[in-house]
């Protein structure tokens, strides 16, 4: 063996044993995370099973703790989420096609794709004031001021700029053969965009919109900020009704002193998690619905 061999030698075993050494930091680090979460999961049902049933479920708030329901925020969520959706997920996708596939690449679509990037990062208190401002007030005649379509405009802002980023990385993801392929046989671009583009990139796109969502509906700063209600014995009926949601409901149980209170809290966290999980769960299973399409 040569001395070139034996230095080759040595600096592979150096190699191997620094992945092997960042291949445990990152199993230790996992291993730490999915503790933590498995202890806050268990200190949760531990405390809300108990609270959790049928009469919790289809109830209204009480100032009783044992009378007390999660029927009004489960359904101010599901309201305001679906009209989330039905805001973000056009603009957001048409956004990031455009983008993607028509926009010219000069300062001005660099301006823009920075300040879209640099959005996805601003505090979400930062929406509530901007949707109490501008949707609230200077359109109230037209939105009903602190109203259930206020509070899905304002979250749609939210996550718009999650939404474009996600889906311009999905259609970034689509090989350019597909593209040249369909306009060598005399496809428009706007039918290789429709037929072939976002077909291919459906999957990516679904699964980031709906894990925006997902962030979405656990948040509360921006909703209190527009003055979505604490206490609501009633469920939206309109556009224009107010209305709460489960972050802000919880919230209202754990800042109060009474144990019973609290019990009704984590029996909320329980419903939240499973309402968050399965919108995941769905996630995945699109991807996999899209992905099998278009390989069959």
């Amino acid at each position: 063996m040569t001395l070139h061999d034996i230095e080759f030698e040595a600096q592979l075993a150096r190699r191997r044993l620094k992945g092997r050494i960042f291949e445990i930091v990152a199993l230790l680090a996992i291993t730490i995370a999915l503790t933590a979460l498995a202890l806050l999961f268990w200190d949760v049902l531990r405390d809300g099973l108990g609270r959790l049933n049928w009469q919790f479920l289809t109830s209204y708030p009480s100032r009783r703790a044992a009378r007390a329901g999660f029927l009004p925020a489960i359904v101010g969520s599901v309201y305001m989420v679906g009209l989330m959706v039905l805001f973000a997920f056009p603009i957001g996708v048409g956004a990031a096609v455009y983008l993607e596939e028509y926009a010219p690449k000069n300062w001005l679509t660099d301006l823009i794709q920075i300040n879209i990037a640099n959005l996805a990062g601003v505090p979400s208190i930062i929406y509530g004031l901007l949707g109490l401002e501008f949707f609230a007030r200077v359109l109230g005649a037209w939105t009903g001021g602190r109203s259930l379509l206020t509070g899905a405009l304002t979250m749609a802002l939210l996550v718009m700029p999650i939404v474009i980023i996600s889906a311009r990385e999905a259609i970034r993801a689509v090989p350019n053969s597909v593209r040249l392929a369909a306009i060598g046989l005399g496809a428009t671009r706007w039918q290789v965009v429709r037929d072939h583009v976002l077909p291919y990139a459906m999957p990516g796109i679904l699964t980031g919109t709906i894990l925006a969502i997902s962030r979405a509906i656990g948040e509360t700063a921006p909703l209190i900020t527009i003055g979505a209600l604490t206490y609501v014995a009633f469920l939206p009926d309109s556009l224009h009704s107010q209305f709460t949601v489960m972050p802000i409901q919880i919230f209202n149980w754990i800042s109060r002193p009474q144990a019973d209170f609290h019990a009704n809290a984590a029996a909320g966290i329980i419903v939240l998690l499973t309402i968050l999980l399965s919108m995941n769960a769905l996630a995945v299973f699109l991807r996999y619905r899209f992905e099998q399409r278009l390989k069959g």
